[in-house]
């Protein structure tokens, strides 16, 4: 009996020691490997770089407090933007916390200058709380607060913002956006923030 045991015992412990060196080094390894190699970018994480300093991500959004700069889409994460908190806030439609929250982001973007119909993006936040992109609608409707800002003609903002907008994927997977972080490194390239 007890050799039936030890001869069962055996093979299970060794298959046990091979899957988790292959499932969890090997393969792990290996699958790094592959992505340092065929997309370097994507793997580290997207991350823009200037002057040996990070300035953010493409594929996270991130908050941008100056009236200089276009504003991101409201997050849920966290306290605003944090990547270790992503999520959506899960209020449902009748919930008295997402109205108030909605109504709030509805009088800060009248206060900036938003007229006419307001854009959905911006006033309610993605379902990870950290999207990178907002609507060309939305980012059209910041361009008077921005140029005003900036000091810049209305029409040369529009128009950057008309520059900046990505098509969907293969012309009908996903919707045209505008990447905010791609957008206002653009117009830090026209009028530096610093000499404003």
């Amino acid at each position: 009996m007890g050799n039936d045991l030890s001869s069962s015992l055996r093979p299970a412990i060794v298959l046990t020691i091979l899957f988790a060196i292959l499932l969890c080094a090997a393969y792990p390894l290996a699958v790094l490997g592959l992505g340092q190699a065929l997309f370097p970018t994507q793997a580290n994480g997207s991350l823009i770089m200037e002057k040996g300093r990070v300035l953010g991500s493409t594929v996270v959004g991130q908050a941008f407090t100056s009236d200089r700069y276009f504003q991101s889409r409201p997050s849920a994460a966290g306290k605003g933007y944090d990547g270790l908190a992503s999520s959506g806030s899960n209020y449902g439609p009748t919930s008295q916390a997402l109205v108030d929250r909605v109504k709030g982001d509805i009088e800060k973007a009248r206060a900036s200058g938003v007229s006419g119909a307001i854009p959905a993006d911006l006033v309610t936040a993605s379902g990870s709380g950290l999207d990178p992109d907002l609507s060309p609608a939305a980012a059209l409707a910041q361009a008077p607060r921005v140029a005003t800002e900036r000091g810049l003609p209305l029409a040369r903002v529009r128009a950057l913002v008309e520059q900046s907008i990505e098509q969907p994927l293969l012309g009908f997977l996903g919707e045209p956006r505008v990447n905010i972080l791609a957008l206002n490194r653009q117009l830090d390239q026209i009028a530096p923030a610093s000499t404003q």
